[in-house]
């Protein structure tokens, strides 16, 4: 059974989404109720990221529904819409806490929103499960005992970058020359300096020729372009992600960047979204990466996945949904492990000691939960884009595959304090 309803509280509107996991049960056998809170944001900017999210969390309740036994628990979901804002998404996450009580908070796109969320949740001693953002601070010198990632962290990104570049490009006679553009904010630093770091840590020879930093959700790239057109780079390193990175894209194939030289991002350009927005305006050649794919990997859980959210939401599944699919699997798994809700250092050693199957997980391989960073560990795969209309409205798909499995641990860098480790 769900229900949907819609009410307004202070100046945010709040949407919940209650998802009841299991079939009624005898009324002496009453099952117990864990409540999850998930922030996603349904509208705005980012809004397809949420809508995604909250179709995976029903494909994941409805596959844990099929599997129960009769005296499961039942999960209660509700899902606020951020719109991205940070005073909203703080709002919706002290009423999830202390108002709806629930169990669990889950979700979050932007890493600054998820930095607030994880302190307010920590405050609270409550586990905070991050499914849609990537800033590596979350689990390093910001990170907490109730703060667990399942999606790929920008770091895992940037360690396949490096190993990409060192495979791809790499000449012996002079340093690779390399311009830089990402989002002016916490998460487009942490990508930029990570890759240098591993770049040097891969004995990569590199000369930074230019380095940009458009705000976030800025709309006209024209004077950056016109600067990285004149640093003649052999690789433009792009560090954005959704319409930013589309937006740009289409700038920079009007003004003749992308025949200049060749762009990388490795950390989510190739989301479904972006894909899907860019159409017969995503160039063939480009080297791309996204947490998730349609078409990677080949294997019959990753086409299952993608086949049913398609026949629920009629469009195909970006970055969001597998994470937010995998934030209530893991979940459900921890309260399994943990016999329940009520102790909290279970749940913590359950979380810690986590294995998940997952769509994006290649044959041979299950994702892991790094004990100490409290970061999933999972393969990252990078291609290069070519036409396909196997995915529309997509008109792209990424091919000539390179597959990067990640560290046995967390990569923490030598830039960082020692209590980091």
């Amino acid at each position: 059974m769900m229900r949907i309803l819609y009410w307004h509280a202070m100046f945010f509107f709040y949407l919940t989404l209650t998802c009841f996991l299991y079939r009624p049960v005898l009324a002496q056998a009453v099952a117990p109720v864990v409540k999850i809170g998930c922030l996603y944001p349904t509208t705005g900017p980012a809004g397809l990221h949420g809508r995604d999210s909250v179709v995976a969390i029903q494909m994941a309740l409805d596959q844990l529904n099929a599997a129960a036994s009769e005296n499961a628990p039942q999960f209660e979901v509700l899902i606020g819409d951020t719109r991205s804002r940070s005073l909203r998404s703080l709002q919706i996450t002290r009423q999830f806490i202390h108002e709806d009580r629930v169990d669990f908070l889950c979700g979050v796109v932007s890493s600054d929103i998820a930095r607030l969320v994880a302190l307010e949740a920590a405050r609270a001693d409550m586990f905070f499960i991050g499914t849609g953002h990537a800033s590596p601070s979350l689990i390093s010198h910001d990170r907490n005992a109730y703060y667990f990632r399942v999606n790929n962290g920008s770091r895992q990104s940037m360690l396949a970058g490096a190993r990409y570049i060192k495979d791809t490009f790499v000449d012996q006679e002079r340093p690779l020359k390399i311009g830089f553009l990402g989002p002016d904010y916490e998460l487009g630093y942490q990508i930029w300096r990570d890759l240098r770091s591993f770049l040097k840590q891969q004995d990569v020879a590199f000369e930074v020729v230019g380095e940009y930093w458009p705000k976030l959700f800025e709309t006209d790239y024209n004077v950056y372009i016109r600067h990285l057109l004149q640093d003649e780079a052999d690789l433009i390193v792009n560090a954005q992600w959704g319409l930013d990175f589309v937006a740009f894209v289409r700038q920079a194939k009007q003004l003749g960047l992308l025949d200049q030289t060749q762009l990388a991002n490795f950390d989510s350009a190739a989301d479904f979204g972006v894909l899907s927005f860019l159409g017969t305006d995503m160039p063939e050649g480009l080297i791309l990466s996204a947490r998730h794919h349609v078409n990677w990997p080949d294997t019959p859980g990753n086409k299952a996945f993608v086949q049913e959210f398609f026949e629920r939401a009629g469009r195909y599944p970006g970055f969001a949904a597998e994470g937010a699919y995998s934030g209530i699997l893991a979940i459900a798994k921890a309260v399994e492990t943990a016999g329940g809700v009520d102790d909290k250092q279970k749940l913590r050693q359950s979380f810690e000691t986590l294995n998940l199957k997952l769509p994006e997980d290649p044959d041979g391989f299950t994702s892991f939960m790094d004990p100490v960073s409290h970061q999933l560990m999972q393969v990252q795969a990078i291609g290069i884009t070519r036409r396909d209309t196997t995915f529309a409205p997509a008109t792209t798909s990424l091919g000539d595959w390179k597959v990067y499995m990640p560290p046995a641990h967390w990569p923490y860098l030598s830039i960082e304090s020692s209590d980091e480790r």
